[in-house]
């Protein structure tokens, strides 16, 4: 059994202007090393957690000179996890962009972006153990089976500065997939609003007149007998909002265990696909120091397999 130890009471944080712009669960889990993730989110949730004597939620962004209030958590010294070598190998290995103000990372597929849900450690977590001592935040989050771009930040500023392109809808995000049935035009766009679902074993979200405002639009690359290759377009940014969308269309992304059904997954396993096939490909944004970027992932090489594979 791990020791536990029982922090001092609830206390009042400041916020600094290099945690400016940062969301309050990512604040919360620095501060509160070896607190699970759904703790914190408990916190927050219940009340317990206030930003300037407010309630709040865990994706409030802070402001400098904001007063925090922390409660007093149950920590699990030991539970502190250490990223294995090859993982942390892996993680290196795939940066693709790095500047003083972020860092771009080809995220592998089965890697989830940070800890919680059961999970000991995220890419997140990796980084830090590569790069101790230095900041690095997460700017914006990818599911855990998708693969591609994720940015994170190196300062407060840059984070700030990033936060707010991916919150205003300023960043362009492209997406690659493969859905499971064909496209039939050249351009579809899907404007449908999103909800998460309250129950089930995995969450999953759907397409319903009073949820969040989502926007998404597929672009026809490859027409193939069955299926269909395309670029994706993202205007929001809502959990799961590409899988919804392709499964609305009655075209579930290939390998999607969670939206597409048992004989879609069976099919694409038996043609070799052990994965969803959703790839974040390319990011256009505007860096802290004002240069306009474009950021490519290249395809996986499990997914240019099956793509071959296609048209053989």
């Amino acid at each position: 059994m791990s020791d536990t130890n029982k922090s001092a009471g609830a206390h009042i944080v400041r916020v600094d202007s290099d945690r400016s712009g940062q969301r309050l669960d990512n604040f919360l889990a620095a501060r509160l090393k070896g607190v699970p993730k759904s703790a914190i989110y408990r916190m927050i949730r219940t009340g317990q957690v206030r930003i300037n004597g407010s309630r709040c939620k865990a994706a409030s962004r802070l402001e400098e000179g904001d007063e925090v209030r922390v409660p007093p958590a149950r920590t699990r010294e030991s539970a502190e996890c250490v990223v294995a070598e090859p993982i942390r190998r892996q993680i290196a290995e795939s940066l693709i962009f790095e500047d003083r103000d972020m860092l771009v990372f080809n995220k592998p597929s089965g890697m989830a972006v940070h800890s919680g849900s059961g999970l000991l450690w995220g890419l997140i977590d990796g980084v830090r153990q590569i790069r101790p001592g230095e900041f690095v935040e997460l700017v914006h989050r990818l599911d855990r089976e998708t693969s591609g771009c994720l940015v994170l930040a190196k300062n407060g500023r840059a984070l700030s500065h990033l936060s707010a392109q991916f919150r205003d809808g300023q960043v362009d995000k492209r997406y690659l997939c493969l859905l499971d049935g064909l496209l039939r035009e050249p351009v579809v766009e899907v404007d449908a609003p999103l909800r998460k679902l309250e129950s089930g074993p995995q969450s999953q979200v759907e397409v319903t007149a009073d949820g969040k405002p989502a926007l998404t639009r597929f672009h026809l690359l490859q027409r193939f007998p069955d299926c269909s290759y395309a670029e994706v377009e993202l205007f929001t940014g809502r959990t799961h909002q590409i899988r919804a969308h392709a499964n609305h269309l009655g075209l579930p992304l290939a390998g999607d265990e969670r939206y597409a059904g048992r004989d879609s997954v069976k099919k694409w396993k038996n043609r070799g696909l052990r994965r969803i096939f959703l790839h974040a490909h390319r990011i256009a944004l505007r860096s802290p120091s004002g240069e306009s970027l474009t950021l490519d992932a290249p395809l996986p090489a499990a997914l240019r397999t099956v793509l071959d594979g296609l048209e053989q």
